[in-house]
């Protein structure tokens, strides 16, 4: 009776929990079916088709080719109103040259490193071929210390672009290694002047020189390197002269380790007319626009005759600080100019993708500081538990629609970039959120959550992470696949 009891005791034990186990199972089952019973609802191959020519899967090439010497090296450059200041630097100057193409033409860089230290070049933005992306370890081994290496390809896209190491960036962006590239497009025409505001801080030390701690524990731990020091093209305040009659086309490029901004133009008429390099599909008020690190966004500007003296401010978004991006001039009326933008051509409709489950889900998190160069990092950033290049590279297949979401599970701000792919803001936390643009670079705000919709069209492994400097230096950074 004794070793009966003992045996239903055991029986018990063991059975129980497989029957928990398959009971768990089958809600899951049930939840899954449920998750794509919900999902089969949504058209995805109409999702697709709406996606057809929204932009070029390939660009028709002229024969011309824009060649040029890109020399990255350090020393002293003149920066913040012409001060002296020792870093590192694309050609001895700060910005970094500006490369103009037309449309189709190529661009070949001849690159040689002076740096005392690897890098690399990442073109910010630009669908270019694989091998040309710039991320160590991933498409190309790092340029070492005197050696050399060429850059060659056809932008796809007619845009505001720009281009920055991917090895020790939180160093060596910092430091002063960033440049434009500009692709014009022939049919947009008519502008009295086209501009390009790079805006950047700095954070010196008591020297008065930049300051030498990079990735530090204020830093890592909370939203990346702010600087105390914001500019435009190295100077503290721009001029613009614009005269009543006269459109003025504005490229703004946040080149920022981390610091994210937000735009006002005051009583200037500024209408946004492309985001992060891409044609918008309906003009819209820039004043208030969040730009984030690795962002740009062309502005239409112009004024009338009673703005003389108006002033562009620029503000961290958390309104800590603002500054005069730029003073505006305004002189006599001119005659009115013709100016012809280009609106997207095709844009799709993808509402009905915001009630779709997520193919993928990418939870930003954080976890203990590991062993790295030497010392513990006070802080590891993640995505899905996993800190790079300790990393699960996440597949999707050239042609087909995907809902991505990125649920930050943080209190802090990660400004998201994808490389070699562009893609639509579906919803925030749930919600439509009508921006009717393409992007390479979306800012995720503090226990929020973004979904994000794309046609994966060019082919590779590409990287993607926080454009947060330091966040991406302690892991942020996973790998997605097109094949």
């Amino acid at each position: 009776m004794k070793n009966s009891k003992i045996l239903i005791f055991i029986i018990f034990i063991v059975i129980l929990p497989i029957i928990w186990g398959a009971l768990y199972l089958k809600g899951k089952v049930k939840q899954a079916q449920t998750s794509n019973s919900h999902s089969s609802n949504i058209d995805r191959q109409g999702l697709v088709q709406a996606f057809e020519g929204s932009y070029p899967k390939t660009v028709e090439a002229s024969s011309d080719v824009v060649e040029t010497d890109l020399i990255a090296s350090e020393g002293f450059f003149k920066a913040i109103d012409e001060k002296e200041l020792k870093g590192f630097s694309y050609n001895g100057q700060i910005p970094g040259p500006e490369i103009r193409l037309i449309l189709g033409q190529a661009v070949k860089i001849n690159f040689t490193n002076d740096l005392p230290q690897p890098t690399t070049i990442h073109f910010h933005g630009i669908r270019v071929p694989n091998a040309m992306d710039g991320v160590p370890g991933v498409t190309q081994e790092p340029i070492q210390s005197g050696e050399s290496f060429t850059y060659e390809f056809t932008p796809k896209d007619a845009g505001t672009f720009w281009f920055h190491p991917h090895v020790r960036g939180s160093e060596q962006l910092e430091k002063g290694l960033y440049g434009i590239i500009i692709v014009e497009d022939p049919e947009e025409i008519g502008f009295s002047q086209d501009l390009v505001w790079v805006v950047d801080d700095w954070r010196l030390d008591e020297t008065g020189q930049i300051d030498p701690n990079f990735n530090t524990m204020h830093d890592l731990m909370h939203d990346g390197r702010w600087g105390s020091i914001v500019t435009v093209n190295g100077k503290t305040t721009e001029t613009l002269n614009l005269n009543p009659g006269q459109v003025a086309r504005l490229r703004i490029v946040n080149v920022s380790n981390a610091r994210d901004y937000r735009l006002n133009f005051g009583r200037l008429t500024a209408e946004a007319i492309a985001v992060d390099g891409m044609r918008v599909s309906e003009v819209f008020n820039a004043n208030g626009f969040d730009l984030a690190p690795g962002n740009r966004i062309d502005v239409k500007l112009s004024a009338s005759s009673h703005l003389s003296g108006q002033t562009v401010t620029i503000s961290d978004i958390f309104g800590r600080i603002s500054v005069p991006m730029a003073q505006v001039l305004v002189g006599e009326p001119q005659v009115e100019e013709n100016v012809i933008v280009k609106t997207a051509d095709i844009f799709p409709d993808w509402s009905a993708a915001v009630s779709m489950n997520p193919d993928y889900t990418f939870n930003l998190n954080a976890g203990r500081g590991m062993m790295h160069r030497g010392q513990r990092r006070p802080i590891d950033w993640m995505i899905n538990n996993e800190m790079y290049p300790e990393i699960t590279p996440t597949t999707l297949h050239h042609g087909q629609f995907y809902k991505l979401r990125i649920k930050n599970e943080s209190a802090r701000l990660h400004p998201m970039h994808l490389h070699g792919q562009f893609f639509q803001v579906l919803a925030i936390d749930g919600q439509p959120a009508n921006q009717k643009y393409w992007r390479d670079t979306v800012l995720v705000y503090p226990n929020q959550t973004v979904d994000i919709g794309l046609v994966p069209t060019d082919e590779g492994d590409w990287a993607y992470h926080c454009h947060s400097q330091e966040h991406a230096e302690a892991g942020m950074m996973t790998l997605i696949k097109v094949d």
